[in-house]
């Protein structure tokens, strides 16, 4: 049994080998002489500069007696309304070209690596619900009685587990998304969820084949139908034995999240790749962007692990 003082002894090992780790990334960079330049990704994670508002056709300035801004264009085309704005660059009667800065809007906002962050966690969250489903389907068809259930079960487990993920994307989004005329991230999330689904299918089989035979048995000698017995009896005990590997899975699903930018979908990482071509601080970039989805994922972790906690105390 493991005494108090020997798990101080390891904590405090821990944080030995840890500092080292740290230090060996820290000698690594002056080891290159690379020069950390992290004040200049703020501007990416969240800008704090004003926001120009940029003429879209040449014209001519109008502001009413309420201050509101339109630019009227030469040709008869639509005018452009700005009703929102905190410094008026045009004034009334200035003639503008297309591209001038006609306004500006102060505050914060949300920069391209907090937008690709978000577009991550939006796109894993929603696939996550499909592949729940989708594994729980093809999981409860894997062990159904009847034989054709289990060969299609058989079929979408082999075929998927099979071939790479970055195929599926291309061949969901440029073959069936071309048929159904799915966008980018339909056809992402529709990836993601077949893909992460045949794993999960594997891992309710396996959690259903964990419970001993007898608890069916008992069941259906209750009066319960086979429905009944798997709602009420054998998938309660087969989740809470689940739940650790579907923590794994949904953490690679998140993990994998990021191949989706081969379709132009800008998420994290399409996110951290085009801000490294503007802030020439590749380093500074690819450590925060490893940093939020270690976030992402610990997260979802830790949340599994209470869940299993609060499942456990039913026992």
């Amino acid at each position: 049994m493991q005494t108090q003082s020997s798990r101080w002894l390891g904590h405090g090992l821990y944080l030995v080998i840890m500092a080292l780790l740290v230090s060996g990334v820290y000698f690594a960079g002056q080891k290159i002489n690379y020069s950390w330049h992290w004040e200049r990704l703020w501007p990416y994670i969240i800008n704090t500069e004003s926001q120009d508002i940029v003429a879209i056709t040449d014209g001519t300035a109008v502001v009413n007696k309420a201050g509101r801004l339109s630019i009227e264009p030469d040709y008869g085309d639509d005018s452009q309304m700005v009703n929102a704005y905190d410094t008026l660059v045009a004034r009334d009667g200035d003639l503008i070209f297309q591209g001038d800065t006609i306004a500006r809007i102060d505050g914060w906002r949300f920069g391209p690596i907090a937008e690709g962050l978000w577009v991550t966690i939006k796109i894993s969250f929603v696939s996550l619900i499909f592949a729940v489903l989708l594994g729980v389907m093809f999981g409860l068809m894997r062990v159904a009685q009847g034989q054709v259930w289990r060969n299609l079960a058989v079929t979408y487990v082999e075929v998927i587990r099979g071939t790479p993920l970055l195929v599926q994307i291309f061949i969901v989004y440029f073959f069936i998304g071309t048929v159904f005329d799915l966008d980018r991230f339909t056809s992402g999330v529709a990836a993601l969820s077949i893909f992460t689904g045949a794993y999960v299918a594997e891992i309710v089989r396996a959690g259903i084949q964990s419970v001993p035979a007898g608890q069916m048995e008992a069941a259906r000698s209750l009066g319960m139908n086979y429905v009944q017995a798997m709602v009420y009896v054998i998938m309660p005990q087969a989740i809470k034995r689940t739940l650790p590997p579907l923590a794994g899975q949904f953490i690679n699903l998140i993990k994998d999240s990021s191949l989706v930018s081969v379709i132009s979908i800008t998420d994290l990482t399409k996110a951290g790749r085009e801000v490294v071509s503007g802030s020439f601080a590749p380093f500074e970039v690819w450590f925060t962007v490893a940093v939020l989805y270690l976030v992402v994922t610990g997260g979802l972790s830790l949340l599994i692990q209470c869940l299993e906690k609060r499942l456990s105390v039913s026992d």
